[in-house]
């Protein structure tokens, strides 16, 4: 039995997607179990001892249109898979399993064009996204008796940059902060980023800053003559070493959040025009979130927006500090 799980959504989303794969090897204990994902999330799976292997489909890139459509179902006819579960919900996801000829393709009910599936699952919106992906497979086994662990497998040390090896090695304990994201409004101000990083500083922490290459300009505002680490624009397998080996992780809602999650880290997670409510909250891991409650505006938009609809920015702003500091401090027990 040749299994592929389709998965081509943002990084976040790769990682709240993982309890799928021991999922579908507790149905197909003998299955080889394939994963296509986008060339980035491919790089937080591709060590999954469960995966026979990944195909990276790079649909905003060398695959983009229906010419990238047609290459990459001859790349999955080729490998002849007996049966497909499909997370994405796109129309284009949707499309392409069907050009395939895949013998039994099961979707979720809500994606376009859910008609070419053979089997169809419903999703509880008011479930936490590792619930929510777990539905499909619950034609096969009860929700009950699946694992609901993030899997993520950290580089060895020998796989790392050399630069971000070295630097850790002298350091006893360090927290990361992650002060950017894809979406304006989903990014806590700058300024508390670099009050939380001088309280650390003081209590004797080392402090490493990670994002995007995009993200270092707003790194170089919380860092301006701190002493700090900065490996903004490192790769995602050098991300998930340094967060894996974190005394803490703070960040905004974003893929660092599932990272932390992944590797059982402890996390504060600033919510501000998001909401974990959309059921993206840290997962069986110790974390607190912080977000402002008490706003008639928020949650905006489910990703957030590149600009606050009331101009405000309110849920960023207003949000102290101090109420990070004070969570932070209580996750590791700081007296």
């Amino acid at each position: 039995m040749k299994i592929l799980l389709v998965q081509t959504s943002f990084l976040g989303d790769t990682i709240l997607s993982t309890p799928v794969i021991a999922g579908l090897k507790k149905i197909y204990p003998d299955g080889k179990i394939w994963m296509m994902t986008t060339p980035l999330s491919s790089q937080l799976v591709q060590r999954d001892p469960l995966l026979e292997g990944v195909i990276a489909f790079d649909k905003r890139g060398n695959d983009a249109g229906l010419g990238g459509m047609l290459k990459m179902r001859r790349t999955i006819t080729r490998m002849n898979f007996d049966v497909v579960y499909s997370l994405h919900r796109s129309f284009r996801t949707s499309m392409l399993l069907w050009l395939c000829h895949i013998p039994k393709r099961i979707g979720f009910k809500n994606a376009r064009f859910s008609r070419v599936y053979h089997q169809i699952c419903k999703r509880n919106p008011k479930d936490h996204d590792v619930i929510r992906n777990l539905f499909i497979l619950s034609t096969s086994a009860s929700l009950d008796s699946l694992d609901t662990t993030l899997r993520l497998f950290a580089p060895p040390k020998e796989d790392v940059d050399a630069d971000v090896v070295n630097s850790l090695s002298t350091l006893s304990q360090y927290v990361v902060m992650i002060p950017g994201s894809a979406w304006k409004t989903k990014m806590w101000h700058w300024q508390g980023y670099r009050e939380v990083a001088k309280y650390f500083l003081d209590k004797g922490y080392a402090v490493v800053l990670l994002g995007a290459l995009s993200d270092k300009t707003v790194n170089d505002k919380v860092s301006n003559g701190l002493n700090v680490f900065d490996f903004a624009g490192k790769s995602i397998p050098d991300a998930m070493y340094i967060v894996k080996n974190a005394r803490l992780v703070i960040c905004n809602d974003s893929m660092a959040l599932h990272m932390a999650s992944a590797f059982k880290v402890p996390n504060v997670a600033i919510f501000c025009a998001t909401s974990p409510e959309f059921g993206f909250a840290p997962w069986e891991n110790n974390a607190r979130v912080v977000e402002k409650t008490d706003l008639s505006c928020k949650p905006c938009h489910r990703h957030g927006k590149q600009i606050c609809p009331t101009g405000t920015e309110a849920c960023m702003n207003d949000l102290s500090h101090e109420e990070v500091i004070e969570a932070a401090r209580k996750l590791l027990n700081i007296q």
